[in-house]
């Protein structure tokens, strides 16, 4: 894919994502629970899990005191990209979009080429979007269904009107999964798929697509 269309791609997906400290407290219906998407829970330990995996990846880079005074909200980040990923699960499903492993495969060579290396990868998904290298799959995979659930109804990322086509969708696979999120993390957006007051580190006032940094993507 070419890198300015790839570009606008991931800053479209991460403005559709729109998407926010972790208490391993869990509200009085669903004790334990961070989130509860479509009858499934989402676990304080889950999360917990992944911010543990991404703070590794930190304390491994030559920068780790800068990455990690710039992820301070990464316990609400990770929450909010794994309901997002459940609720993209959703819009496809309802679209008929399948994701194969090849798919992603692909992506991530993609990726790499663009990126300069594996090694360079790795950093760039770290630093821009807070992704340890085990979760970059996950990440693409979501890129790859975001793009083929865009191209099912005719829509252009890259233009408002198809950013809104996908986002309606996504709203209404939102709504249908009646997400209940710990208050601790605040509430869930259906509207704007999102937890409510959060802004991921990574989404930018949307210009041209040739300005924008490609960050990882929910």
């Amino acid at each position: 894919m070419h890198r300015r269309r790839r570009t606008a791609l991931v800053v479209s997906a991460a403005m559709l994502v729109a998407a926010p400290l972790l208490s391993a407290c869990g509200n009085q219906a669903h004790p334990g629970a961070a989130a509860v998407v479509g009858g499934d829970r989402i676990e304080v330990s889950t999360v917990q899990a992944q911010v543990a995996d991404v703070r590794t990846a930190q304390n491994g880079s030559d920068q780790s005191v800068q990455l990690i005074n710039k992820s301070g909200q990464l316990s609400r980040a990770k929450l909010h990209g794994m309901i997002f990923d459940r609720i993209l699960d959703k819009a496809a499903a309802d679209a008929g979009v399948t994701v194969s492993r090849k798919e992603v495969q692909e992506m991530r060579q993609s990726a790499v080429s663009q990126s300069g290396g594996e090694a360079q990868l790795r950093a760039m998904m770290l630093q821009q979007s807070w992704v340890a290298p085990n979760q970059i799959d996950a990440v693409l995979r979501e890129q790859v269904q975001l793009s083929k659930l865009a191209q099912t109804f005719g829509a252009d990322l890259q233009q408002p009107a198809g950013q809104k086509a996908v986002g309606d969708a996504l709203s209404a696979a939102s709504k249908s999964l009646h997400i209940d999120v710990n208050p601790r993390f605040g509430t869930w957006d259906n509207k704007q798929t999102q937890l409510a007051e959060y802004k991921a580190p990574w989404i930018t006032q949307v210009t041209t697509p040739a300005q924008q940094e490609a960050p990882a993507g929910a």
